[in-house]
């Protein structure tokens, strides 16, 4: 009898031995840290450079915490903001030049909240160009990049863009892509030339003022 107490304690610390180390980690060490959601909206999807977006968004779970808004384009850069009590942050940017823009916002982590990112969003920053149509009595004849000019020929003609160079033009709510196709044009003032069929996709007038992200 006098060996059935010692065994007894030795089974007993065998069985504490055996306890998972980390079973007895994960009880001491829970994790506190949050799954975060960060959102990102923008004032328009165009714009004309050197006029101002408001971008907005939230922080979840809500409270103080440090935004930043990564912007990809011309002259990329990056601001930042942070979020008010209820997650809800608010900042004001402006394109300085004119082109496609990718924006991202980024809730940047904490103790309490994992880094989150958000969709991104796209916008087109444009410029005001004077702009005129060519077409009827040419037809047949060649463009200076290449190619016949036809009635449903899709284009513009500049002076200096590269031949191939793609150009978003947009005329009171409507918008196209089009290739720099050909030269001109040739009248003073003027920034392009529409191609007959580029001019009935816009709905523009002979001549006018158009919106350019070029």
């Amino acid at each position: 009898m006098r060996y059935l107490l010692p065994a007894a304690l030795v089974a007993a610390a065998m069985t504490t031995a055996v306890v998972p180390a980390s079973a007895r980690k994960s009880s001491h060490h829970p994790s506190h840290r949050a799954r975060a959601h960060v959102s990102l909206h923008v004032s328009s999807h165009d714009v004309v450079s050197g006029r101002r977006l408001l971008l907005r968004g939230r922080v979840r779970p809500g409270g103080s915490h440090r935004v930043k808004v990564v912007i990809q384009g011309p002259g990329g850069t990056q601001v930042g903001a942070a979020s008010r009590r209820s997650g809800v942050f608010k900042l004001r940017w402006r394109p300085h030049g004119t082109g496609s823009y990718k924006l991202r916002a980024y809730g940047l982590h904490d103790k309490r909240v994992r880094a989150s990112v958000s969709p991104a969003r796209r916008i087109t920053a444009y410029r005001p160009a004077a702009a005129s149509y060519y077409g009827p009595g040419l037809y047949g004849g060649g463009l200076a990049c290449g190619g016949t000019l036809m009635p449903g020929t899709q284009g513009v003609a500049h002076k200096t863009l590269p031949c191939g160079s793609k150009v978003r033009l947009r005329y009171r709510g409507r918008s196209v892509v089009v290739r720099v196709i050909d030269r001109g044009p040739y009248v003073a003032g003027r920034d392009y030339d529409l191609t007959a069929a580029t001019k009935a996709q816009l709905h523009f007038p002979s001549t006018g003022v158009l919106l350019s992200s070029r």
